[in-house]
């Protein structure tokens, strides 16, 4: 094999926070990411075999720990999960979970400017399609993702955070990453607040219609209930 495999992963979830990681990590002396964000290997690109991703972090200096982030990893099948971990079986793994109803309606966003619509044009029907389509639930179940990659990988190399959290102390959250990936803890802690203030999903713009509020209730209630008992924190507060 050419090159080297990354150090760690962050496996998801779709928009709730890994771009905020992604460059949080970046300003980081002890991290490169060479790739950028989103590689998609062991999710779309598998076919270009292990080489091809291990050359794609050749080029980082050997005295930092490279990373690839990529959110759809979440949602890869239990035999990918299993490739994973017979390539990289001591790679530390970042989840970031928000609440999934705004996950949801964020997502459906992005995919309405994918298609180049406007949001307002679009039938409450339209989005609850988005919104129970395989892939919507696959990536709003929390706890059925991180079953399936902890069915795999021992619980001690996962670091589940919140949005929630990112959102209200971002300086203690880089402080767990650090400490998760072995990195200098003290270096973010210089940096100024300006740093830490940046927005997170900034660009989710539209507020989420009260029409759609309930049903996407009703859909995330259970999963909510399961991902609130994998990590022993109450979170209610995301169906109110």
């Amino acid at each position: 094999m050419t090159g080297r495999l990354p150090d760690f992963l962050g496996i998801g979830a779709q928009k709730a926070g890994t771009t905020w990681l992604f460059k949080m990590l970046n300003f980081h002396p002890e991290v490169a990411f060479p790739a950028g964000k989103e590689v998609h290997f062991w999710d779309w690109q598998r076919e270009r075999g292990i080489d091809w991703y291990a050359g794609l972090f050749a080029r980082a200096p050997a005295d930092r720990k490279v990373g690839d982030i990529t959110p759809g990893y979440a949602a890869i099948s239990p035999g990918g999960i299993a490739e994973v971990r017979r390539t990289m079986p001591a790679a530390p793994l970042v989840f970031i979970a928000r609440n999934p109803i705004e996950r949801a309606w964020s997502a459906a966003l992005m995919i309405a400017r994918w298609g180049l619509m406007y949001p307002r044009e679009l039938s409450d029907a339209w989005f609850l399609d988005v919104f129970r389509s395989g892939q919507s639930q696959v990536r709003g179940d929390y706890a059925g993702c991180l079953e399936r990659w902890m069915a795999e990988f021992p619980k001690e190399q996962f670091l589940v955070l919140l949005h929630d959290d990112v959102v209200a102390d971002p300086r203690g959250v880089m402080d767990r990453v650090c400490g998760h990936l072995g990195i200098d803890a003290a270096i973010p802690r210089g940096w100024p607040d300006a740093r830490f203030a940046e927005r997170v999903n900034a660009g989710d713009g539209e507020p989420l219609r009260e029409s759609l509020r309930q049903p996407l209730r009703d859909l995330y209630a259970p999963r909510v209930a399961a991902f609130s008992r994998l990590i022993g924190r109450d979170l209610s507060h995301w169906l109110r």
